[in-house]
Parts: structure tokens; C-alpha cells; sequence
């Protein structure tokens, strides 16, 4: 599902307007990507939570050449899924 599929299906579930549905999904994106860029976790009681995870330096290997290289450390973002999410998918 791609996120125009999701709005069209939050405006079918809410009684909303494609457009509205649309914003309302835009916002609820920021609103992460806010949280996680100031460093606080974004937890949906029931489906998950969003946290920002730091990966340090390390060293990996060119998959050509087989040469050592350095990877720098980097931020990137975890999803650890909750309770009620991960019974639906089993």
C-alpha cells in the first residue's frame, strides 16, 4: 500500500474528504519526523513505537574488490511493533 492507497483509505474509514484524509496523513508524518529528529520516541499504543537509533563507526567490505572501508556512524530510525500489531500479522 502507497501512501495516496492510504489516504483514500483514511478518507473512506473517517468520512473525510481524499484532500482532508491527505493532510491529516501529511501532518501525522511530520509529526514524526519531528519527534525523531529532536530525539523523542513516537509510540501508538497497541501498534508500535518509533525511535531514533545511533549506529556507530565500523568497518565493512566493498563487495567487489573485498577491500576494508570505513563506514561512518550515522543516525537512522527502528520500529519496534506492538503487541496488538504483531498478533494481527501472525
Amino acid at each position: 500500500m502507497r501512501k495516496p492507497e492510504l489516504a483514500a483509505a483514511i478518507a473512506d474509514k473517517a468520512d473525510l474528504t481524499k484532500d482532508q484524509a491527505n493532510r491529516v496523513l501529511n501532518a501525522v508524518l511530520e509529526e514524526i519526523t519531528g519527534a525523531l529528529n529532536r530525539k523523542d520516541s513516537v509510540t501508538l499504543v497497541g501498534f508500535g513505537t518509533f525511535l531514533q537509533r545511533h549506529r556507530g563507526a565500523r568497518t565493512g567490505k566493498n563487495p567487489q574488490t573485498g577491500q576494508p572501508v570505513q563506514i561512518k556512524a550515522s543516525n537512522t530510525v527502528a520500529f519496534k511493533p506492538g503487541k496488538s500489531l504483531k498478533d494481527a500479522v501472525n
